[in-house]
């Protein structure tokens, strides 16, 4: 069982744990004298909170999804969210993983429905952290400014028990809807998921030479990332 872990203490392709910046910030937010637990809960609320939660920074390169590239931008989406806490984990010699999922989320806004044509949203990134012998989930997505100001309810975690997304928002108002889980990753199945974003988001990419091509990041939603409204777009 040891050596099936061990591949999740290891840096890898987007999880970085090995960069310089994301070991400095992991060695300075957890406590060697206290558990795994409590350090594994004290990197997920510095990442939920500390990197502010924008859908409007999707990319379409590897090095986009980099944990030290989210450490150094302060903001992301749900999936490099996920792999920053997984890197910070690791770096600290938990073990961790990415998962994902499909959701629809019935909160999404009239101009958010309009670009991913609908209210699904594929590959929603949450990690997996390996605690006490077992793999617990969290989902380390909205801020709790985000939350507070769009009436969300914040993402808790405790180690000991899964922290997956609100079926309701704090008004009782239907909120996140899990529709099929797409399994958990050593890194992020990059391939796969930029497949699954080109065959149902078509608006994000452009057309080159007549093959589908992503387009850059800033192009791939908006060049706004935090105008006011952008927090409305509260999807994965």
């Amino acid at each position: 069982m040891a050596r099936d872990i061990d591949i999740y203490l290891q840096p890898s392709a987007c999880i970085d744990s090995d960069h310089t910046a994301v070991r400095k910030l992991s060695s300075s937010l957890v406590t060697p004298d206290l558990s795994d637990i409590e350090n594994a809960v004290s990197l997920y609320y510095w990442v939920r909170d500390a990197v502010r939660y924008n859908p409007y920074t999707i990319g379409d390169t590897r090095e986009c999804l980099r944990a030290s590239h989210t450490l150094e931008a302060g903001e992301a989406w749900c999936v490099p969210k996920a792999v920053l806490l997984a890197a910070l984990c690791r770096a600290a010699g938990i073990a961790a993983r990415v998962g994902f999922a499909d959701v629809r989320n019935h909160l999404s806004t009239a101009r958010m429905r309009e670009t991913m044509q609908g209210d699904t949203f594929y590959f929603h990134g949450y990690c997996s952290i390996y605690l006490n012998g077992r793999w617990v989930k969290s989902t380390p997505a909205f801020n709790i400014e985000l939350c507070e100001k769009f009436g969300l309810k914040p993402l808790e975690f405790d180690g000991l028990n899964d922290s997956l997304y609100h079926a309701f928002d704090a008004a009782g108002s239907k909120h996140m809807e899990y529709l099929h889980d797409r399994g958990e990753y050593v890194d992020v199945p990059f391939d796969e998921m930029m497949e699954i974003f080109r065959q149902n988001y078509p608006s994000l990419f452009q057309t080159a030479a007549g093959q589908d091509q992503p387009s850059s990041g800033e192009a791939l939603l908006e060049k706004s990332l935090w105008d006011g409204d952008v927090a409305q777009e509260v999807a994965p």
